[in-house]
């Protein structure tokens, strides 16, 4: 693998499963969004204080990461969306906070992904995508995962930061 030039260019790595608190939703990111992260965020500062409080180790709340499973097979308005936030291996339960929205527990497996940094707008990622997609071709990988989005900034920064990453294989 050669060493990336900028924070911009595209890499593989290796990333081992996570622990998370997650919401489903189906819709356009701009509907869907608003409507599931109060109870996600809820349930993930709730468990964070909790701790807090029995004098137990805590955790740094982290980007909220999506996955987009069928977002290349349906108009935007039908997409599915996975949400979810980093948790302590550890989590057992998470606390419910909005009685209309159930928060679960998933380990999201990783292993070997190709990741890309993008700058600027969800609406302006199609290209940062296609050279995501062309780097892992020309690496000898394929795609093995789905679409995985996680955001380094809140949707209304001047220069949003979002990592685009897939779950990659070598080629045979």
């Amino acid at each position: 693998m050669a060493a990336r030039k900028s924070k911009t260019d595209p890499q593989i790595l290796e990333i081992p499963p996570q622990k998370m608190a997650v919401v489903q939703g189906k819709g356009a990111p701009d509907k869907v969004f608003p409507e599931f992260m109060p109870a996600l965020y809820g349930s993930v500062y709730t468990l964070k204080f909790d701790l807090k409080k029995q004098g137990l180790p805590t955790f740094k709340v982290s980007g909220l990461r999506a996955r987009y499973p069928d977002a290349h097979l349906v108009p935007k308005d039908k997409w599915t969306m996975i949400m979810g936030l980093p948790i302590p291996e550890d989590t057992t339960s998470l606390p419910q906070k909005v009685p209309s929205t159930t928060v679960k527990l998933e380990t999201w497996e990783y292993g070997t992904v190709a990741q890309i940094l993008h700058l600027g707008s969800y609406e302006q990622e199609g290209p940062t995508v296609e050279r995501l997609h062309r780097f892992i071709e020309e690496s000898g990988y394929a795609i093995a995962g789905i679409h995985e989005e996680e955001y380094l900034t809140s949707p209304d920064a001047k220069v949003p930061k979002t990592i685009i990453r897939y779950q990659i294989r070598k080629k045979q």
